[in-house]
């Protein structure tokens, strides 16, 4: 694995291999690996030549009260484990390499980013969508590998690839859980030892909508009440949103219909970190089939 911090540097590179009639990939991360980002490098290096990891920490999508400073960094050990996983390129610009003088040019995707997450968080998607237009346009054509854990995000890039007719392929890989279902994610490093018990809520809540709608349940109201009442139950969980929309659009639906894809995603506050999470289902003829897990006993 070679460690470039160079916008050309990581094209040239990049533009080398398809010259050779190679295929490229890229996971944009921001670093602090755990098993969902070394998932990510596994996906794409199974079906690609050259993987291109990017380890960036994009100050553009934080608010000004949220946790860029303290979000939490380890590029020794990101770099050991994208090298264990082949990684082929790990791109680690600097913020000043990336945004050399203040940027005059953003990409705003409307409606998609509008609800869920973007309701507290109005300029985020605004943010990844900049970036991710960014490496998209230094790493040229490729395969981009992202997780379903931030669904919106990645709806708001298969949106952007799909509207600015990008030579982009996106694909979305399903969510990498701890034995007891927490969703991995950088920030859990946050939670202290409590903390961490009371955020399988976030699981518990999930299955326990999918087994209503398992049991017949079409009014997406009362699915969404089967969760956010497990969740308020919780001393230690500040309920930001519980949804449930249309897979492809976000468009919030009142009746779930058979054949279409639908998500149910939820923002939750444990103590001062936000978690995210979300389960993905299709309903065809009685049957309820979820991107969601079952649990081994712990």
């Amino acid at each position: 694995m070679i460690t470039l911090e160079h916008i050309v540097a990581a094209r040239a590179r990049c533009d080398e291999v398809r010259r050779a009639d190679k295929t490229v990939a890229l996971v944009p991360t921001m670093g602090f690996f755990h098993e969902g980002h070394l998932t990510l490098m596994r996906t794409a290096r199974a079906a690609h030549d050259l993987v291109v990891v990017s380890l960036f920490v994009n100050p553009t999508q934080f608010g000004p009260s949220e946790d860029l400073d303290a979000y939490p960094r380890d590029p020794e050990g990101d770099a050991k484990a994208a090298a264990g996983e082949g990684v082929d390129v790990l791109f680690a610009p600097t913020v000043a390499e990336m945004y050399p003088r203040p940027g005059l040019t953003t990409v705003t995707v409307s409606e998609v980013a509008k609800g869920l997450c973007g309701i507290s968080r109005p300029h985020h998607f605004g943010g990844v969508a900049t970036v991710v237009t960014k490496l998209f346009s230094i790493v040229g054509p490729c395969t981009a590998y992202f997780g379903k854990k931030d669904f919106q995000q990645l709806v708001v890039v298969r949106r952007l690839v799909e509207d600015l007719n990008l030579p982009i392929e996106v694909v979305g890989v399903s969510t990498v859980r701890e034995r007891d279902g927490l969703a991995m994610s950088s920030r859990n490093a946050y939670l202290v030892p409590d903390e961490r018990h009371a955020a399988t809520v976030l699981f518990r809540a999930l299955t326990a909508a999918i087994e209503t709608m398992s049991g017949g349940e079409r009014d997406a109201s009362r699915v969404r009440a089967v969760a956010a009442d497990l969740i308020v139950a919780e001393p230690m969980a500040n309920l930001e949103y519980v949804e449930v929309v249309r897979a492809d659009d976000l468009a919030p639906v009142d009746q779930l219909e058979d054949g279409v894809e639908h998500v149910i995603a939820m923002a939750v506050r444990i103590g001062t970190t936000r978690l995210i999470d979300n389960a993905t289902f299709t309903i065809a003829a009685g049957s309820v089939n979820a991107d969601l897990p079952s649990l081994d006993p712990l």
